[in-house]
């Protein structure tokens, strides 16, 4: 990380000689092209309010984990989220419930279950508010080494083997005549957002997650010519309003989650009018 910290120091701002949002942009940097690749099958595969009960599910794996007394609620969450997705994914298959059903039966109980472990033997829900803000300046430097990981694992699953996801999201029949898993498809990819969304949701917000998992892709879908463009456009869309969000919320003083996701929807606007007069 001294290295991270020299380098950012070159930069001619005030900010960048402290180590707070050093960390806070590296974060940022790490966050946003994850987001960017994510939102692009959730889009897809019409999975946008996915990420949102995954965001109650982690909420309630930090509950519990609280409960226990553990050093670390975030381990528990992520735990949580991993079971809650993968029986998601098995309950969708199982049922012919459509997807948004599933979702919100899952993201109904979760929170409840949350809510309700949160507030057991007359305990208070207010120790937990700061998740459904979030707070960027409070990423520790492993904490954003851990997400790096994690983009680096979501890069070599995009590279080999975004197809055949791809093919599972949009037509499990034929993916699934052709001798793909649906099921494992559908299951490594949820797995994917759940710890993503996990790990960034104490950082970005309860209240906000799910917005950096559609916007980036809606944005790109309405500039995009194809595939290669779609992705590009998502990933730079992300990385762009990520970095211009985070410098929103240094200089007036906002919540970081919040002005990236304005900086995300005014730039899906922008894009939205640009399509309409066919520029």
């Amino acid at each position: 990380m001294s290295s991270w910290y020299a380098l950012v120091a070159l930069l001619p701002f005030e900010w960048a000689q402290t180590r707070f949002m050093a960390t806070a942009l590296l974060a940022v940097l790490v966050i946003s092209p994850l987001f960017g690749l994510l939102s692009t099958m959730v889009v897809q595969s019409r999975m946008s309010f996915f990420s949102d009960a995954l965001g109650h599910s982690a909420f309630t794996g930090i509950a519990i984990g609280a409960l226990c007394g553990l050093a670390q609620p975030m381990w528990a969450a992520i735990s949580f989220a991993l079971a809650f997705s993968i029986l998601f994914t098995y309950v969708r298959r199982q049922t012919d419930l459509t997807g948004d059903t599933v979702i919100g039966v899952f993201s109904s109980t979760a929170v409840a279950l949350g809510i309700f472990i949160a507030t057991w033997n007359g305990g208070s829900f207010t120790k937990f508010n700061t998740l459904l803000i979030g707070d960027i300046l409070s990423v520790r430097p492993e904490e954003a080494l851990l997400l790096l990981g994690i983009l680096g694992v979501i890069l070599v699953l995009w590279v080999c083997a975004y197809n055949t996801l791809l093919l599972s999201a949009l037509h499990p029949a034929l993916a699934s005549s052709r001798g793909i898993r649906v099921f494992w498809q559908e299951v490594v990819l949820n797995c994917a957002i759940a710890v993503t969304v996990t790990v960034s949701m104490t950082w970005v917000g309860l209240l906000v997650i799910n917005s950096l998992l559609v916007l980036p892709a809606a944005a790109a879908r309405n500039l995009a010519r194809n595939v290669r463009q779609y992705h590009l456009l998502s990933l730079l869309t992300a990385t762009v309003c990520g970095i211009a969000g985070l410098m929103t919320s240094y200089y007036i003083g906002s919540s970081a989650g919040a002005s990236i996701t304005l900086c995300l929807a005014l730039f899906f606007a922008a894009s939205t009018v640009g399509r309409k007069s066919g520029l």
